[in-house]
């Protein structure tokens, strides 16, 4: 008899369960201060992916490629930035239903997302807990950073008091918040501030 599929978790609560239809997921996680660097950086994260995961593969960049149970491919790497960036493929569809319903699936599909919360908590030095938290401390940033684009627009279009240097100086620290939101990163609270600030 067919069995309901596990509960779909998202990726910021440790788990490799994504939402319907989507057999892929990337996301970036916060990586606690000093830890790539006692890891090992990209060579260490490798390394620490043979003890979670099968079949890993290493790129010359240092990148790993590994897979286990309903985690069909899982990449990830330590970037400039310091974080973590990972990109899943899990099973979906009929593969996932199978190996759900064959001998010992539903056993491996549990262990697939302990085996990727562990791996988690060493890479980040955060619990799923934890890193939920700065995910959402994360998304909090980037909408402070947006609202405050949009005020900043609206205030010079509706005053006429501004000198053209105030206006310059504006643009600028819009297009530095706007390309760190495009590239993914979160702007600080001072840079936000400054651009509140000056108008």
């Amino acid at each position: 008899m067919y069995q309901k599929a596990p509960a779909l978790i998202t990726l910021n609560e440790g788990s490799p369960y994504f939402p319907r239809g989507s057999g892929t997921h990337m996301e970036r996680f916060e990586v606690k201060r000093g830890l790539i660097k006692s890891i090992g950086n990209n060579a260490g994260l490798a390394k620490l992916a043979t003890e979670h995961f099968n079949d890993v593969e290493v790129t010359a960049d240092g990148v790993f490629t590994a897979s286990f149970g309903i985690l069909v491919s899982v990449t990830a790497e330590y970037t400039t930035d310091g974080k973590l960036q990972v990109d899943v493929e899990q099973m979906k569809g009929d593969a996932l239903s199978d190996f759900l319903n064959a001998d010992g699936g539903r056993e491996q599909a549990m262990q697939s997302r302990s085996r990727w919360s562990t791996f988690l908590d060493k890479a980040t030095g955060y619990t799923g807990k934890q890193r939920g938290d700065k995910a959402k401390e994360h998304a909090k940033k980037f909408s402070k950073a947006r609202s405050a684009i949009k005020m900043a627009h609206k205030s010079i279009e509706m005053s006429s008091s501004f000198s053209q240097e105030t206006i310059d100086k504006a643009h600028e620290m819009i297009a530095e918040l706007e390309s760190m939101i495009e590239a993914g990163n979160a702007p600080s609270e001072g840079k936000v501030k400054k651009l509140n600030d000056l108008l």
